[in-house]
């Protein structure tokens, strides 16, 4: 199979898109396929994988960047383009219709989407900026839908949006993967925790960018669980955890040495320090979700997840039980993490039911056949 990816951002830029796209290309690329990479031109050296090839683009997804585009895709043999769609990743401050409309002209080689998110939301309350952003955001999805031959979701919410825009298209939910190792040796897990808290204690974590909601909700949470008992540490792993930590411990001095923020680690770190925690705080202000790549690493490696239900939430965590679920207040997330941290046991189902949950829904080997079954099933059509 030959792949055109055409993705925002992709190693070294940071991001959850670059990293899912780095994963699902050099995934198809092993079984064989020959995958071109098209983003934004960016500081630093391409990643180096074999089977992918990266085209940078000098001028985004402008007028000179898309001349660019077409150039790079009408010199590949016969191929299938694959868009990682999210409306602000393409520039123009998320109003970039000249490259929906770019994708309509493309139509003569196949076209599938995976829309990461669809568009910004549109209330008459918003400030009149926002409501232009919510239009557009949406005239943005429905050109593009109708260029798509597939279309794959990150969230069956998003079905929504999609479905009154393409009502006789295929729409595949198609969740997102975990982006970090999936695996992970017992003894650098050992030897982190020994690091980390000695011969004894207990490691709480989050991992995650630590939005607006996220640590707010930290702020109320990780004091309270960390003042009951003396052995317990808290891991703020991922992107803005050193700011949270700075910012947590300015207000709460007393937990100097008892609050760890490893900084950046590259994927395989990210790992080994998240399978030594006990338990995962994950709050979310719309909900765990397929989307959620930080939830996903977790579930990944069997680590137990504490996290609430939202408006973006799945049915599966509530009916698998592979998470525990508090409602989204701090006070019942300290209660629950409370009866977790005292029931070995229910750890123990936790993490079984979240490995199985993962292979079954989760996993990039069940991704890429998806996307790879879409392909096949539409040739033979």
């Amino acid at each position: 199979m030959n792949w055109a990816i055409i993705t925002g951002e992709y190693p070294p830029q940071p991001g959850g898109v670059s990293d899912y796209t780095h994963l699902l290309a050099t995934h198809m690329a092993a079984l064989g396929d020959d995958v071109h990479v098209c983003a934004p031109a960016c500081p630093g050296p391409n990643t180096t994988d074999p089977g992918v090839t990266v085209h940078r683009l000098s001028a985004n997804f402008g007028s000179r960047g898309l001349a660019e585009l077409s150039a790079i895709l009408d010199r590949l043999p016969r191929h299938r383009i694959l868009v990682q769609y999210v409306p602000h990743a393409f520039g123009w401050k998320a109003m970039n219709l000249p490259f929906c409309m770019w994708l309509w002209s493309r139509r003569r080689a196949p076209i599938d989407v995976m829309f990461h998110e669809v568009v910004f939301p549109l209330s008459w309350s918003h400030p009149f900026r926002h409501q232009v952003l919510g239009l557009i955001t949406r005239l943005m999805a429905y050109s593009t839908t109708l260029s798509a031959q597939d279309i794959f979701i990150s969230i069956p919410a998003w079905e929504k949006f999609i479905r009154p825009l393409g009502k006789k298209k295929r729409l595949t939910w198609l969740p997102i993967p975990s982006t970090v190792a999936t695996e992970v040796s017992a003894d650098d897990v050992a030897q982190i925790r020994f690091e980390l808290l000695g011969s004894d204690g207990v490691l709480l974590g989050c991992f995650g960018t630590y939005g607006e909601y996220t640590t707010a909700m930290l702020r109320a949470i990780i004091p309270a669980l960390l003042m009951r008992e003396q052995h317990r540490r808290v891991l703020l792993a991922g992107r803005g955890g050193c700011a949270f930590a700075e910012d947590l411990l300015n207000a709460q001095p007393a937990l100097r040495e008892r609050v760890i923020a490893p900084g950046n680690l590259a994927a395989g770190e990210v790992s080994r320090y998240l399978a030594a925690c006990d338990l995962l705080l994950q709050p979310y202000p719309d909900g765990i979700s397929s989307r959620r790549t930080s939830s996903m690493a977790g579930l990944a490696l069997g680590i137990p997840i504490l996290t609430n239900e939202g408006a973006l939430s799945e049915s599966l965590w509530r009916e698998s039980g592979a998470v525990a679920l508090a409602n989204g207040c701090p006070k019942a997330f300290i209660a629950t993490a409370e009866e977790l941290l005292v029931s070995p046991e229910e750890r123990d189902q936790l993490r079984r039911r979240a490995k199985s949950l993962y292979r079954r829904y989760f996993a990039i080997e069940h991704v890429v056949s998806t996307i790879r079954d879409c392909r096949f099933s539409c040739e033979k059509a």
